[in-house]
């Protein structure tokens, strides 16, 4: 009985040995367990044994447990030394690129071999569901080419390209988009119209618009990323190419003089971001650091991108503490010149606006999973004169006294994100004060004093996410005294409530020169521009309430769905401004369908779509209306391809 049971007990052991063995460099299979030269019959080659030795090497139970002694072979009168045992290296994944690790050591014995790129280790061939390893399968552990930024790739930073710890990260980016649209668009003096006779001074809305973005990131960097380690150092410089065209229906709409015509065509390059970055110390054995980041670099105030979200010229000081559970930032920008059609920064120019921003952030703020933001920032922006690419009056605003002002502002800001129980909940608060020396509206310097709140609560059941949101921005209700209470922000590019989506959101609405509200803002600020323009605090604010769904349809497919019913929160400034009395607080409806798809379910390709439609309200058509006929309902669509490498 116990002879059976200890047979049973080294046949179990044996079968182990056979599942980790490996071929060796030469051919021979070897056990990795006791690194001895496996039987015939088990796919391995007779050893060379001892003369005199009795063991039947094909006999796995009485094998020796000790290998044999290396001995030199005779060939002849010559005697050849047996090579070092070298066992089969499996490739590693993806595409590696050649190591730089120059050897230290050698080989010495059968029982070590040093390997010191500790990030090129083999992993064995698996064919995991036994296909061959068609392309449209997702496998684990391939190899992978130069050109595949799917799988692991010394390119986008997966192995070291340099020694154990420096990186390189090359990014490659095809961003097109297209917007066909319908906007409220003026007509030229009656002689000047595209079509003759043409009398109604709110002309035909179409418009189609086209931009591409060609871009090439290097981001050289020292440290560990993904071991959560924060890098040492980091060098980075994006340059970027846009090609774009402007068609539309009416005259001096690309361009002031009605003989350009009716479409505008531009490119241009710039050297969008650029910068350096060093860590000044470790704060604690937890990853906690402080660095310092130095160029043109991206920014976003806080969590929606309300106040202020930009690629421009800064100094930037932050890390962490506590673990990572506190986060700081500290900014100071000189604001760069922006292109007028492509939006890039303009090297060049300088905008003569400087900012400064100060962030600290809590996570697990009361509640586990929340995470908490408090802000300070300013924002001084000198007196200047300037015309657009377009030959267009930006600064200062083409309307009132048209005379060059500075703006000294102060903002405070609170804000909270995460999930609070099975709720997610997102909200902002600011408070904005400081001087305007000579508002063009107001046409008096004046006293700022302002307020923005916004909340959103949403709810995941299954595959869907059901929301609602509420945004307030203080309106001035006297543009005729020294204190300007409508609230407008530095350059914002909020996430809110449809964000791209929408239609209020998403197109900028002129009137009479500037715009009712800018492209990718909410804040209807009667602002010339939000990139190259001023903040204007004397403007009639904004009251929404939102109701939406998100649905993952599929792993690949999502549909954003939105609707926002909008007023402003004082029409005084409107009135004063277009010379016309009992302005309606209600703009309208805007009803917005998007989908995004990402085919890789990664971001390498992602397609997004959209409609929207603005059902005008009572306010929208006393400032739109025509002669003859009511503002129809103004529909959007767009469509955008990021590609990825």
């Amino acid at each position: 009985m116990w002879q059976n049971e200890s047979a049973r007990r080294w046949q179990w052991v044996t079968l182990l040995s056979l599942a980790l063995a490996v071929p060796s460099a030469h051919g021979q299979t070897f056990d990795d367990v006791n690194n001895l030269p496996l039987p015939v019959e088990f796919g391995g080659q007779p050893p060379s044994l001892p003369p005199g030795d009795s063991v039947d090497p094909a006999d796995p139970l009485r094998r020796p447990i000790e290998a044999a002694p290396a001995e030199s072979t005779t060939e002849g009168d010559a005697g050849v030394e047996r090579p070092l045992l070298r066992t089969y290296m499996d490739p590693p994944l993806g595409f590696t690129g050649r190591s730089s690790i120059v050897p230290t050591e050698v080989q010495t014995d059968d029982h070590f071999v040093p390997i010191e790129d500790r990030w090129r280790l083999g992993f064995p061939e698996w064919d995991r569901y036994d296909h061959g390893h068609p392309w449209v399968d997702d496998y684990p552990y391939i190899e992978g080419h130069w050109w595949d930024p799917y799988n692991q790739n010394v390119l986008k930073g997966d192995y070291p390209i340099m020694g154990q710890n420096t990186f390189l990260d090359i990014t490659a980016t095809s961003f097109m988009n297209i917007d066909a649209r319908q906007v409220p668009t003026a007509t030229t003096p009656f002689e000047s119209t595209v079509n003759p006779f043409q009398e109604e001074f709110f002309g035909r809305p179409g418009q189609f618009f086209y931009t591409h973005f060609f871009s090439l990131s290097f981001d050289l960097f020292h440290g560990n990323q993904k071991a959560f380690k924060p890098v040492d150092w980091r060098i980075k410089i994006t340059p970027v190419f846009n090609v774009n065209n402007l068609n539309v229906n009416e005259l001096a709409i690309v361009n002031p003089n009605v003989g350009k015509g009716t479409n505008r065509g531009r490119t241009f390059w710039a050297l969008q971001e650029w910068f350096i970055e060093t860590k000044i110390a470790d704060l604690s054995p937890d990853y906690d650091f402080l660095s310092m980041r130095a160029g043109s670099q991206f920014f976003n105030a806080d969590f929606r991108g309300f106040l202020f979200f930009d690629t421009n010229r800064m100094v930037r000081l932050f890390g962490t503490t506590q673990s990572n559970r506190n986060e700081f930032n500290i900014i100071w920008t000189d604001q760069m010149e922006k292109d007028t059609n492509s939006e890039l920064n303009n090297i060049f120019r300088d905008r003569n606006q400087n900012i400064l921003i100060a962030n600290f952030y809590r996570q697990d703020f009361i509640f586990k999973g929340f995470t908490a933001e408090w802000l300070v920032g300013y924002n001084n922006d000198q007196k200047s004169f300037h015309f657009n690419k377009n030959d267009v009056l930006v600064r200062p605003d083409p309307t009132g006294v048209f005379t060059p002002h500075h703006l000294d502002v102060l903002y405070l800001g609170f804000a909270g994100f995460g999930h609070i129980n099975r709720f997610n909940v997102v909200h902002q608060f600011y408070y904005a004060l400081g001087r305007d020396s000579l508002n063009p509206i107001a046409n008096s310097s004046q006293d700022i004093n302002a307020q923005f709140a916004a909340i959103e609560v949403s709810y995941d059941r299954d595959w869907a996410r059901l929301k609602t949101s509420f945004l307030y921005s203080s309106g001035d209700g006297n543009p005729n005294n020294k204190h300007a209470t409508g609230f407008d922000t530095i350059l914002d590019n909020p996430n809110f409530a449809g964000g791209e989506f929408s239609y209020f959101q998403r197109q900028a609405i002129q009137l009479f020169g500037v715009n009712l509200v800018q492209a990718r803002s909410l804040i209807p600020d009667l602002r010339s521009s939000k990139i190259q323009g001023q903040s204007n605090f004397v403007n009639p604010g904004l009251l929404l309430f939102n109701v939406g769904v998100d649905m993952d349809l599929t792993p690949k497919l999502r549909s954003i769905n939105n609707l926002n019913f909008l007023w402003f929160d004082k029409t005084a400034v409107l009135e004063t401004f277009t010379f016309q009395g009992n302005i309606d607080r209600f703009i309208g409806a805007d009803a917005s369908l998007g989908l995004e798809y990402r085919p890789l379910l990664n971001n390498n390709i992602i397609v997004i779509g959209g409609v929207s439609t603005l059902f005008p309200g009572s306010g929208f058509h006393d400032l739109y209306n025509r002669f003859k006929a009511g503002v129809e309902p103004l529909f959007a669509g767009f469509f955008q391809l990021t590609l990825t490498y």
